[in-house]
């Protein structure tokens, strides 16, 4: 399979950065939120570009989702796609290289101006050709061409199978622009962007150095024709550059709710509140897409021997972890690909059980491996600051079997740097899937080395296995060949699955719907969103 360089290289909060609390920028403080009539949410997932060919972070998706409408979408609580502004999407011939869509009719963007398949086509064909360094353009490099045929049949016709294609272009990474206000060559600005989604922007009040959103006004668009059904008016976002800041905007009613960027202890400590009626907050908790892993750099002449990480996959203790640490805001995961999304499995539990350090001991000798190994564990992020590392050093010097010297690397791009230039040993890195299809979790962090540069590559899976799960349009179908993935994975440990998030929303008690949009899709859906009694 041919890896997307493109998106490998972006690493967008979107692709890579799910469990920084700093989100992938920062603000001064925020702007008060409107009145009653507007919902205002928080979140600390910052952001800076919002043009859909330059946008790849949680915190512009989070905005682009609502506001434009792609050929397709995800439904609630659902890892498959259905149309959005097409009518019908399919692929067609014997494998997965050519894709149908039909465009409903009708279809305006919020300035009035109507939306066919030339701006569909236009859209496409931008984002590849602006070729944004920190855009999403690789989530559609396996695109050849893409024809229009009259105003509502598009053709895409794919270098090479891509069954995912589909959930690609349900991310915004698809999103429709209008033709006659976006550049061909260019990004537009943030306050001049048009979409023909559930929501219009309004207003874009920037901080800091005029360049970051620091709320961002939306309301309903009058011309939207599809099929989510809001339930309010006007829909706020304001940006924070930290979690304390966040819950203190909360507190203050500044803001109604929040998405899951609250520190690990603060959203528990809500949760257990609002239990005992001791407070007027919320805490509405879900499945998240997002996961965590420890990964080894199998190029070093210490984890690059098998047993030293199969031995280390034998000592880590996740339930202890996720809820020492984490204080239960998340949960174990045994598979890169989490619970929920279909293709999950349980293959390093199948392989490792439990803790167990007679058996990393029994690994260890088999190999003739001296012990204690001498390992350094490297981390930049993390929502429970260098308390997840530190418990990663206690459980795998448990027996005396390692030694482990923990580092921090503050500056989040040396990190980056870091790893791909082979620096560390080991290091702890979080993934926030673009869409929820296994294939996203398995094909990016594993083929040739994949985003983490482990160094690590099997061909039974990056020349057969993969290219043959991406051949089938059932993804289900997919489910057998990802599973034959992960039991290779387990078996060579290039990185050890740790937890996936769970999600955590905290919202006033006036605040209702938050549990109809919380689910392993990743998509927060403003429109679902109400004030009780209306107000």
């Amino acid at each position: 399979m041919k890896t997307s360089a493109g998106r490998l290289a972006a690493l967008g909060c979107a692709g890579l950065v799910a469990a920084s609390v700093t989100g992938c920028g920062s603000v001064t403080d925020a702007v008060k939120g409107d009145g009653a009539k507007a919902i205002t949410m928080g979140t600390t997932a910052t952001t800076g570009v919002l043009d859909p060919a330059g946008a790849y972070d949680s915190g512009a998706w989070l905005v682009l989702r609502n506001s434009f409408q792609s050929l397709l979408a995800y439904p609630a609580a659902s890892s498959a796609p259905i149309p959005d502004a097409a009518q019908s999407c399919e692929f067609t011939g014997g494998e997965a290289t050519l894709y149908h869509c039909t465009l409903k009719s009708g279809l305006k963007f919020s300035n009035g101006h109507p939306l066919t398949a030339a701006d569909v086509v236009y859209s496409i064909e931008r984002t590849k050709k602006i070729k944004d360094d920190n855009g999403p353009v690789g989530l559609l490099d396996t695109i050849k061409s893409v024809e229009a045929k009259g105003d509502t049949e598009v053709v895409f016709h794919l270098a090479q199978p891509d069954a995912t294609l589909p959930a690609k272009l349900a991310t915004p990474a698809g999103a429709i622009v209008d033709h006659q206000v976006f550049p061909a060559d260019k990004l537009l600005a943030n306050d001049k962007l048009v979409g023909s989604g559930p929501y219009k922007i309004d207003s874009i009040e920037n901080m800091g150095d005029g360049k970051v959103p620091g709320k961002i006004v939306l309301s309903a668009n009058g011309n939207y024709t599809g099929d989510a059904k809001l339930r309010n008016k006007k829909f706020n976002v304001r940006y924070f550059d930290k979690a304390d800041a966040l819950k203190d905007a909360l507190d203050k009613g500044d803001v109604d709710l929040t998405d899951n960027s609250l520190e690990p202890n603060t959203a528990a400590q809500v949760r257990s509140d609002q239990q005992g009626g001791k407070t007027d907050l919320q805490v509405v908790e879900g499945d998240s897409n997002d996961t965590r892993s420890l990964v080894f750099n199998t190029k070093d002449a210490t984890t690059g021997n098998v047993a030293v990480r199969q031995a280390a996959a034998q000592l880590i203790d996740r339930k202890t972890l996720a809820r020492d640490v984490f204080a239960r805001t998340v949960q174990p995961v045994y598979s890169m690909v989490p619970a929920g999304v279909t293709g999950h499995n349980t293959s390093f539990f199948d392989k490792y059980g439990d803790q167990d350090v007679a058996k990393a001991k029994a690994i260890l000798a088999a190999a003739k491996v001296q012990t204690p190994v001498k390992l350094s564990l490297t981390w930049s992020r993390s929502r429970a600051e260098g308390a997840e590392s530190e418990m990663l050093k206690k459980q795998l010097e448990a027996g005396g079997l390692f030694q482990v010297t923990v580092q921090h690397e503050a500056d989040w791009e040396a990190f980056k740097k870091g790893w791909t230039d082979g620096k560390y040993q080991a290091y702890v890195v979080g993934w926030f899937a673009d869409y929820p299809d296994a294939d996203n979790y398995v094909a990016p962090l594993i083929v040739e080395g994949g985003a983490y540069h482990h160094g690590w590559d099997d061909p039974r899976i990056s020349q057969k296995l993969v290219p043959e799960a991406l051949k089938q349009a059932d993804r289900g179908a997919a489910a057998p060949t990802y599973n034959q993935i992960q039991t290779i994975v387990a078996e060579n440990v290039p990185l050890i699955p740790l937890f996936q998030n769970k999600a955590f929303y905290a919202a006033k008690s006036s605040i209702t719907g938050v549990e109809s949009t919380v689910d392993t899709t990743g998509v927060f859906r403003f429109w679902e969103i109400a004030r009780s009694g209306g107000k």
